[in-house]
């Protein structure tokens, strides 16, 4: 309804003032967003990316598809689920001619899995973190070969934290998730209390 009192408005005015108003709603939602936003940070910084050991698959999708090189997935070790055995499902290589330490022989693309001699027939295996590319090929044989003392966490020091972590986005068997930073690392049942 066109009220008498008031003057006809022009084409002009409409357009400036639908201008003004397209811009101050703008201007409301960027404000919103930047609230939901602060929101969500809070959130991630009371939260961290971790890997369900028991949920994993060992695809090595989290090592490839982390924005992070190296990765952030790293090979843990619980060392009281392992045998310390002297054909290590996890070092040697299932083709491997001869089980020694040559290259040639070992499962790690990067020799990131130390082989240290213990007494007969028990060898220590420890991982060196900053060469492990989260490829999890170790992780595989020694589920497949041995006791399953190998597993995969995201290490929280190196972790980027991301809002949408792509190595979860990959993840086929939903293995990734967030998790209290209070309570940071899914362990392996019977894996290393850290």
């Amino acid at each position: 309804m066109i009220r008498a009192d008031t003057e006809p408005v022009s084409r002009r005015d409409f357009l400036k003032t639908l201008a003004k108003a397209g811009i101050g709603a703008a201007l409301g939602l960027t404000g919103l967003k930047s609230a939901l936003d602060a929101s969500a940070s809070g959130r991630v910084k009371d939260t961290v990316w971790q890997i369900d050991p028991h949920l994993c698959i060992q695809c090595g999708r989290c090592g490839k598809h982390c924005i992070l090189r190296p990765s952030a997935v790293k090979c843990v070790h619980a060392y009281d689920v392992c045998g310390y055995c002297d054909l290590c499902g996890g070092y040697f290589s299932q083709t491997a001619r001869a089980y020694t330490t040559g290259a040639e022989n070992r499962l790690c693309p990067v020799s990131a899995i130390k082989r240290t001699y213990i007494e007969d027939p028990f060898f220590q295996y420890t991982i060196d973190e900053k060469l492990c590319v989260g490829c999890a090929k170790c992780v595989a044989g020694c589920s497949a070969f041995g006791n399953g003392s190998l597993f995969l966490q995201i290490r929280h020091d190196r972790c980027a934290n991301c809002n949408s972590c792509s190595a979860a986005r990959e993840c086929p068997a939903g293995a990734i998730s967030r998790v209290s930073r209070k309570s940071p690392y899914i362990l392996k049942r019977g894996g290393p209390r850290e």
